[in-house]
């Protein structure tokens, strides 16, 4: 066993390990670094715990870290990049069931010895009801993301105010609860919390749903921070508070740079079923000019300035390394290429710039939203892979869309525009985009991979 002094010690380094590994996934080239140093932090936050005076049944504790590591390394080994934001979501959804048993083993125990107390029946109310609403929540958002439910905003009359019904309800049964320790109080936040999970998450459209990934992020620390107050454990309090300042700092720098209030998108986000159903409807449909890849080869070879905009499309098809081939060969003939990412393009944040990294694109080729948009007006060819929503220029012309006063890439005021699609269906959020229907606009039908390498074999032939 560590005594208190280096145990102390220890806990710090494990802290400071987790500090390093949050500063290095700030940016794709100390990613790594970041990641190492995180999973060292958690690695001897995991030691520390084991080697707790009060740790008795290893057994148990064996257990349950040998059942993770089998289901989660092929998981993590097997899920495909346009997998993982539903896999971090299902994540979060662990991390909020986590706490809630913990409050539930705690309230058990301490119970049948008379140890409660109202300090630790705040801990615990709070530790399930912010658990259970992340647990519920992220359920509803990785289903959403897999698409077994629709993407679409939920709307429905009142329900920001069953919402405040059921926060309300809360807070009074934690008081009830604090008061008395009443199972009832801990079986109605419980219930409560449940419902308001799935209630907050279901208004948020797909526009929304990185800044919602994110948030969810956020709440599993704060969970994870009550429930190391309750087991007194300053080590995981550290950690919970870390992830939850993180992720709420994340989610409020995505919402500023969308121009969106932080509390309306999680409130409910923007839109509802109607309104995006009215939007889409509120113009006739035009058909779009459609083109080949010999087409989009050939005036590629003619452009001097390219800008490839990568969307959820190229991640469905993986191809990204297809599109790093492209970008040689363009680079190569003396092209000017730049990559335009949006904050919310994908189904997670920094989606993908963790693509476009797999594929070993050059760190200096990628540019932020206002960067990149001044640079439309002088580039020959805007090349969109899968992306829809955020070159929406509906989101500046047209107050009756939902995604209305978003900043956008602004890939229509380059002199050509081809947009690779599977279909004409629109996006994640359901909103028809009138880009692909301008004049100096073509749709290129196809998967993104495919069609990228037969871009790439007509531009080599010539």
């Amino acid at each position: 066993m560590l005594n208190d002094n280096l145990t102390l010690l220890l806990a710090i380094a494990a802290g400071v390990l987790c500090v390093l590994g949050l500063q290095g996934l700030s940016h794709p080239k100390t990613a790594r670094r970041g990641n190492a140093c995180a999973m060292a932090g958690m690695a001897l936050a995991v030691g520390l715990a084991l080697l707790h005076p009060t740790m008795q049944a290893y057994g148990w504790v064996l257990a349950g870290l040998a059942a993770g590591a089998a289901v989660g390394i092929p998981l993590a080994r097997k899920t495909p990049l346009t997998s993982l934001p539903q896999l971090v979501a299902v994540f979060h959804s662990l991390v909020g069931l986590a706490a809630a048993l913990v409050a539930l083993g705690m309230y058990l125990q301490k119970l049948a010895f008379g140890l409660m107390e109202p300090k630790l029946a705040v801990e615990m109310g709070l530790g399930a009801a912010i658990g259970l609403i992340t647990l519920t929540g992220s359920i509803l958002a990785a289903l959403k993301l897999q698409g077994v439910v629709s993407g679409k905003p939920w709307g429905w009359w009142g329900r920001h105010y069953l919402n405040l019904g059921l926060g309300v309800g809360i807070v009074l049964s934690i008081g009830w609860f604090v008061l008395t320790f009443s199972p009832i109080a801990l079986a109605l936040i419980f219930a409560m919390s449940l419902i308001l999970g799935w209630t907050l998450v279901a208004p948020i459209g797909g526009a929304d749903m990185p800044v919602v990934v994110s948030m969810l992020n956020s709440y599993s620390g704060w969970a994870a921070a009550a429930t190391g107050f309750a087991v007194e454990s300053p080590l995981l309090i550290m950690v919970g508070a870390l992830v939850g300042v993180s992720g709420a700092i994340l989610s409020y720098v995505m919402c500023h740079a969308m121009q969106r209030s932080f509390i309306s998108v999680i409130l409910g986000g923007f839109g509802n079923a109607e309104d995006t159903a009215a939007s889409a409807s509120a113009t006739p449909a035009k058909a779009a000019a459609l083109a080949g890849t010999e087409d989009v080869a050939y005036v590629l070879g003619e452009a001097e300035r390219v800008i490839i905009v990568p969307g959820y499309g190229m991640a469905v098809a993986q191809a990204q390394h297809a599109v790093k081939a492209l970008t040689a060969q363009l680079l190569a003939r003396g092209v000017e290429v730049r990559f335009a990412i949006h904050p919310v393009a994908g189904r997670m944040p920094g989606h993908m710039n963790v693509l476009l990294a797999e594929a070993d694109i050059p760190y200096d080729l990628v540019e932020e939203l206002e960067d990149v948009n001044p640079r439309f007006t002088e580039a020959d060819v805007a090349l969109i892979l899968g992306a829809n929503d955020v070159v929406n220029p509906a989101a500046q012309t047209e107050k009756s869309s939902p995604i209305y006063g978003m900043p956008v890439l602004e890939a229509w005021h380059a002199k050509r525009v081809f947009v690779v699609k599977r279909s004409h269906r629109p996006g994640y959020a359901g909103i028809e985009n009138p880009l692909f229907t301008l004049p100096n606009a073509a749709l290129v039908l196809g998967d993104a991979k495919d069609v990228v390498e037969k871009i790439g074999t007509a531009l080599k032939a010539g």
